[in-house]
Parts: C-alpha cells; sequence; structure tokens
C-alpha cells in the first residue's frame, strides 16, 4: 500500500478531508495520513456535518501535528495549497493541490472545495494503483 500524507496548517478541514476521501477511494490502494504545521486541536464542525453528507463519520478524526505522524518515507506527500513545505517530512513524490481554505466559506462554496478535495483524491489513487 502506499502511503500517503496530507498536509495543511491547522489540519481541521482540507487535509482531513482528502485523508476520509482516500480512505473512501483508496481502500486497499493508499494508507493515509494527514497533520497539519500548526494544528488546530479540532476538526472543523463545517468539515464533519460536509463529510456526513457523503455518509463519512469524520468526527472519529482527530487534528495533528506533524510531529505525531509516522517518522516514514511516504510515496506521496500533498500540501493543500497552504505554502507548507515540510520540508524535513521524507517523500518520494510532493505536489501542492491549491486548494482554498474553506472554513470561512458558506455551506455551498464548502461544498464545492469537498468535491475539489474528492476530484483530487480520485486523480491521486488512479495515479498510485497504476
Amino acid at each position: 500500500m502506499k502511503k500517503v500524507l496530507f498536509v495543511c496548517i491547522e489540519n481541521s478541514c482540507r487535509s482531513q478531508i482528502a485523508e476520509a476521501f482516500a480512505r473512501i477511494h483508496g481502500s486497499g490502494v493508499v494508507e493515509p495520513y494527514s497533520s497539519g504545521s500548526r494544528p488546530s486541536g479540532i476538526v472543523n464542525p463545517k468539515a464533519i456535518a460536509s463529510m456526513k453528507e457523503v455518509g463519512y463519520d469524520l468526527s472519529v478524526h482527530r487534528s495533528k501535528s506533524l510531529s505525531e505522524i509516522p517518522d516514514i518515507e511516504y510515496d506521496c506527500v500533498i500540501t493543500m495549497g497552504c505554502g507548507d513545505a515540510c520540508p524535513f517530512v521524507r517523500a518520494k513524490r510532493r505536489e501542492d493541490w491549491g486548494i482554498p481554505d474553506p472554513k470561512d466559506m458558506d455551506e455551498k462554496e464548502f461544498r464545492e472545495v469537498r468535491e475539489m478535495i474528492e476530484e483530487q483524491v480520485k486523480a491521486l489513487v488512479h495515479s498510485l494503483s497504476t
């Protein structure tokens, strides 16, 4: 299984949603992780509600720092567009997705970001499985 790390600043919205979609769409292909450079300590309630709409319970996740993830070489590290470089996280491949931070968006905009993340995760899983 390919080890994939999703990183944003607070590990409360984008990286959590990406990890969830990697669990949904990458079962048997990827082993997903998420973390933040300055974690908020909570998963955003909007993210929990948004993922509940697609049948995923994000309330079981927790906001983690980069120091709390396994110290391994990841097959792929994805930053979400927040300027985090994560230079001390070892990775074979790095990508920045440029996803806007949805934490202050309304429900409709939040869903659009969720869908953008889902499409990116599906493409990533496909690329890692071929």
